[in-house]
């Protein structure tokens, strides 16, 4: 279809103005059969607004650039998420469920999409970094505020250099622009066209120690997704995983002591456990001080073929759960889910032609939602309870601020949201954590801290300095205003923001200045 066509379609989109895909698509259709060409691609209609729009041939409309973003729930939680593999590095694990296949980073398959978009940039972050950039402007999506997820495998093990240079290859990609260090890539992705608001990397609970941890930091790590998988040491260790559950109790109270966030990789119908184990894993998990996580990945195990637990299922000595036994099993997990907690992932986006056996639906999390309205329950996740996944953003005036206390990890934590009435929609949240030996932290400028470990305010992403229907409204000042008087009332004389790089100047308007690799204020 011609510039010209397709522009004439947008000036009649523009008079007609659609409120839905459904209108959008009938005025799409109307207008292409008279040029007798197929139905144009929504980032070609997009591209073709904005040189409207640039040109003053038209004004312009929120409503239409939503209509015309490409699965707009991309940048629905208020941020334009990028993922990164690493190259293919030996990995430490032996475990009977994670697939081997050669050239590639253990456990990944060169089907996966995020796979196939690094095996096409040669592993490069740079390269990965600007396809995805392209590709989601390209489709309608704002990319000034970026998170970073560094996936791989266990990145502790891999090679130092090797993670300055990734790393500083992000950030450059990030800015536009090369840097002769990484610290200097950093600084200027401080003001940054793209800024770097969260950086997540992915590793094991054997490998997490102080030391660990204060590289993490230095590279600009805000957040981690940690390997546990299950939490009883006899599936623990037929599965070969390779360590107990005493080291990822270990490792969650480092990560929250030194202020990260913390995603869980747990793993349903692993060989030797059942639907009543994995249920009571979760709930533990969700009420025992020794776990309490920010955000867990559920991954139901399937069976590949380059994975030494092809040989145990062929043999007859594995047989998955049947798609009854883990619907209702998911079912029971969300149930109990409690409101401090996101669900991020229910499977993993693995193609069906690599499953031998086991799960193979993908839209696992859709079906789980539309039983839950059938039959009148909620999930209680973050997730779920984000404003922007609701039928409709309701308004700020008569929000509700909730404050959900509970001891986590040798220290108390503090869930302040800012929701509606009826707490069915999350509009903003803080995590603040105070350390139970708050004087006594391997991190220097942790000493006598209280910690701020997450805020996030949801809606559509939000350039910096426009205003959107949640984004930008002050809910992140007045959330920060709240922690500090906790902070303050507990004789606490000092606040520590563990903060992505891009966030730092957003931080600073409140009068927090950097110290080491954190963003601290001193209360009066």
């Amino acid at each position: 279809m011609t510039k010209i066509q397709l522009q004439k379609i947008i000036k009649a989109l523009v008079l007609a103005q659609p409120s839905s895909y459904k209108e959008l698509a009938a005025v799409v259709r109307a207008e292409a059969s008279q040029f007798s060409q197929p139905l144009p691609e929504k980032s070609q209609l997009l591209l073709a607004y904005h040189s409207l729009l640039k040109n003053k041939k038209i004004k312009s409309s929120s409503v239409l650039e939503k209509l015309l973003t490409k699965r707009a729930v991309r940048t629905l939680s208020g941020v334009a998420v990028i993922t990164v593999l690493t190259k293919p590095y030996p990995c430490p694990g032996e475990c009977l469920f994670c697939p081997t296949e050669v050239k590639m980073p253990k456990s990944y398959l060169a089907n996966e999409p995020a796979v196939m978009r690094a095996i096409l940039n040669d592993f490069d972050p740079y390269r990965q970094i600007k396809m995805r950039l392209r590709a989601l402007k390209a489709n309608g999506h704002k990319t000034d505020k970026v998170e970073l997820i560094v996936i791989g495998g266990t990145w502790s093990v891999l090679d130092h250099q090797y993670q300055n240079w990734y790393i500083k290859r992000c950030f450059e990609a990030l800015n536009g622009r090369p840097s002769k260090t990484l610290s200097t890539a950093q600084k200027i992705n401080e003001n940054a066209k793209h800024r770097c608001i969260g950086l997540t990397l992915e590793t094991r609970p054997d490998y997490i120690s102080e030391k660990e941890l204060i590289r993490m930091r230095e590279l600009g790590c805000t957040r981690v997704e940690l390997g546990v998988q299950h939490i009883d040491n006899k599936i623990l260790a037929f599965n070969k995983r390779g360590h107990k559950v005493e080291r990822s109790i270990k490792a969650l109270r480092l990560l929250k002591e030194a202020g990260f966030k913390v995603n869980l990789h747990l793993m349903l119908d692993l060989p030797t456990a059942t639907p009543a184990k994995d249920l009571a894993m979760f709930k533990k998990i969700y009420t025992h001080s020794d776990f309490c996580p920010d955000m867990v990945k559920i991954y139901p195990c399937v069976v590949n073929e380059k994975a030494e637990l092809y040989n145990l299922w062929k043999k007859g000595k594995y047989k998955p759960y049947s798609a009854k036994q883990l619907r209702r099993l998911l079912v029971d997990i969300k149930k109990i889910t409690p409101e401090y907690v996101r669900i991020t992932r229910l499977v993993r986006d693995i193609p069906k032609e690599s499953i031998s056996a086991g799960n193979k639906i993908t839209n696992l999390r859709q079906l789980l939602a539309d039983q839950a309205k059938d039959e009148g329950w909620v999930c209680r996740c973050i997730r779920c309870r984000e404003v922007t996944r609701q039928e409709q953003v309701k308004g700020v005036s008569n929000l509700k601020l909730n404050i959900r206390t509970y001891p986590a990890s040798g220290g108390t934590e503090y869930f302040l949201s800012y929701e509606s009435a009826d707490e069915k929609a999350l509009y903003a949240f803080l995590r603040l954590r105070i350390n139970d030996k708050i004087n006594n932290n391997f991190i220097a400028e942790l000493k006598g801290a209280a910690l701020i470990r997450e805020l996030h305010t949801y809606g559509e992403l939000t350039e910096i300095g426009a205003k959107g229907d949640v984004q930008h409204l002050g809910l992140g000042k007045k959330l920060l205003k709240e922690a500090e008087n906790i902070v303050s009332r507990k004789k606490i004389k000092k606040i520590a923001v563990i903060a992505g790089v891009g966030a730092r100047k957003y931080y600073e308007k409140f009068g927090y200045k950097l110290e080491g690799t954190y963003m601290v204020k001193e209360l009066s």
